[in-house]
């Protein structure tokens, strides 16, 4: 039974699923990792058993820490170019996606190519702190530097592992070194399987310590990428989020040609981002070549004293370059530039005709905001 619970909380562990804390009979406001656990459960980085408890002194897999650690770092939709070769695990993994993008951001060390990963070996606690600090830039210090830091606090100083040593002393100086509290003197205990709640409070700290400091990798890949293209003047930015409000213009550029004259209502029609959408300050919302989808709305023939042609367009989809699909709901009317002249023809005697030809730019009215991370390009749904 422990078996099927264990297996039913790794496939959920990819989901984001979100319990509040007062949710979990185990865990009340006195327990010492109340704070990080409600937060963390908020985020979607951690979730609780299917049977609604949390199981704070339950242990966690080496695939599930490594999950966990993408998440908590906001990473989950990074793609990883050159994935490393494990024994014990191939791409149809369920945490196959988040170990190589812990091998990436340096959080773990990567073994010799054909090594076994262990997904299922219980992460130790120097496993899951030494994760931690390499999310970070640190200062270096030495083997001595660490064991004087270590010793003012810690009772088993010497039975930490060399090549825990300095991990330890780095993420005692930035007070990370998390330790289930105690009336004795604290201990590192390095070897021993850490627990759900002491693994969800060191990755708390990694997520405060990695909003300032972030490791070489991290800071790359959480900075707002910028670049030039077409300005949403009442586009806005809070933090890493960038929103395009209802009723923002866009350009798209049709791939086909439709026409008032022979394109029929409900027919799909297919349009990509002609250049970024870019906010005022540069920062990119949606990049070129994103593709749009839709369906034209309303078709009808331009006729000679009756009316002027119409032909509206009703955008659906989004696919960004993340691969990602997402509604991006707003409307196309083509219209054409007239003079004062073609004015009054239109006016009195109808008949135009209307057309795209494929690659000609429109503007489309969005209908709903979007949210978008800037650091990444996903849209926030």
């Amino acid at each position: 039974m422990k078996n099927v619970l264990k297996l039913l909380l790794s496939a959920l562990i990819t989901l984001n699923i979100v319990i509040p804390v007062f949710a979990y009979p185990d865990v009340d406001s006195t327990h010492w990792a109340a704070k990080q656990i409600e937060e963390l459960t908020e985020k979607g980085v951690i979730i609780g058993y299917p049977d609604g408890t949390f199981q704070p002194d339950e242990n966690v897999s080496r695939a599930e820490f490594a999950s966990m650690a993408i998440k908590a770092l906001g990473q989950e939709h990074t793609t990883v170019a050159q994935p490393v070769t494990f024994t014990d695990i191939d791409t149809s993994f369920w945490a196959y996606d988040a170990i190589q993008k812990a091998l990436y951001f340096d959080l773990i060390s990567c073994p010799p190519q054909g090594e076994p990963f262990r997904p299922d070996d219980t992460v130790t606690r120097a496993e899951s702190i030494s994760v931690a600090v390499n999310a970070l830039t640190t200062e270096q210090i030495s083997d001595l530097k660490a064991k004087e830091v270590l010793s003012k606090k810690f009772a088993d100083v010497n039975e930490v592992p060399q090549w825990f040593l300095i991990p330890a002393g780095k993420a005692e100086i930035l007070n990370m070194l998390v330790t289930i509290p105690s009336e004795d003197k604290a201990r590192i205990e390095a070897d021993r399987p850490a627990t759900r709640a002491e693994v969800t409070a060191i990755l708390y700290d990694m997520m405060e310590q990695a909003k300032l400091n972030p490791n070489a990798k991290l800071a790359e890949a959480m900075r707002k990428k910028t670049g030039e293209g077409y300005v949403i003047e009442n586009a806005f930015v809070q933090g890493s989020v960038g929103t395009i409000p209802a009723g923002a213009i866009v350009p798209v550029k049709l791939t086909k040609y439709i026409s008032s004259q022979s394109s029929q209502p409900g027919e799909i029609y297919v349009a990509n981002a002609p250049q970024n959408y870019i906010t005022k300050d540069k920062f990119i919302l949606v990049y070129a070549g994103s593709n749009l989808k839709g369906q034209l709305l309303d078709v009808r023939s331009g006729k000679w004293f009756v009316r002027n042609g119409v032909l509206v367009l009703d955008n659906a989809l989004l696919t960004t370059n993340n691969d990602q699909t997402v509604s991006f709901n707003g409307v196309v009317e083509i219209t054409k530039e007239r003079n004062w002249f073609m004015k009054i023809v239109r006016a009195t005697l109808k008949g135009e005709k209307l057309n795209v030809t494929p690659d000609e730019v429109v503007y489309m009215k969005l209908l709903k905001p979007i949210k978008v991370d800037l650091t990444n390009g996903w849209i926030i749904e």
